[in-house]
């Protein structure tokens, strides 16, 4: 209950905040738009290193499974 009370607060407090200084929220989204946009392409760049690292990982494992696999094969002969 005192979530949805401060919920609704902070919604009357916020469309006040627009309505009386609609120049200084373009400011600010000016400003943190392309800091956002900068971020978030910075945390994509990463999280593909990070799948091509795990990808060639896997495949490394999936390798030595088989080169395991193949020579216990070869031994019981």
């Amino acid at each position: 209950m005192g979530a949805l009370i401060g919920g609704i607060i902070a919604v009357v407090i916020g469309v006040i905040g627009i309505v009386r200084w609609p120049t200084d929220l373009l400011v600010v989204l000016k400003g943190s738009v392309p800091l956002m946009i900068a971020l978030g392409g910075l945390l994509a760049i990463i999280a593909g290193i990070t799948s091509i690292k795990d990808s060639i990982e896997a495949k490394k494992l999936e390798q030595e499974a088989q080169q395991s696999s193949s020579s216990e094969s070869s031994e019981t002969k």
